[in-house]
């Protein structure tokens, strides 16, 4: 048996090159312009039409914003629980000498001595 891999790989290859096209066709199609309700013995029909009043299809879902249906299904976001916080004060004395006073170590990420 050969590598299951490879068929998935053209097997979504041949999705992405067929629907492709449709998409952008979907994209840089102008919506309807209005649509006509008639009132038939079965119950209402929308019918959708250009702005010359003829008939069209249905308009085509944007692939850019096809996505957001998946929010609707999505599972509902969690607010973050808060930290637990504790603050404590701390002593300075007069004795512990001021940062600048203090001897550095040298590390290879400091700057150079001599500027």
């Amino acid at each position: 048996m050969q590598n299951p891999r490879r068929y998935l790989a053209l097997l979504l290859v041949a999705v992405m090159v067929l629907t492709s096209q449709s998409m952008a066709v979907a994209r840089g199609a102008t919506g309807p312009a209005g649509q006509i309700v008639l009132c038939t013995g079965t119950g209402p029909i929308a019918v959708h039409v250009d702005e010359d009043g003829q008939p069209t299809g249905p308009p085509h879902i944007c692939p850019d914003c096809a996505l957001h249906l998946l929010d609707a299904l999505s599972a509902p976001d969690v607010a973050p629980v808060p930290l637990a916080v504790t603050l404590r004060r701390t002593q300075i004395s007069a004795a512990t000498p001021p940062a600048e006073s203090r001897s550095r170590v040298a590390s290879a990420r400091d700057p150079p001595a001599a500027v």
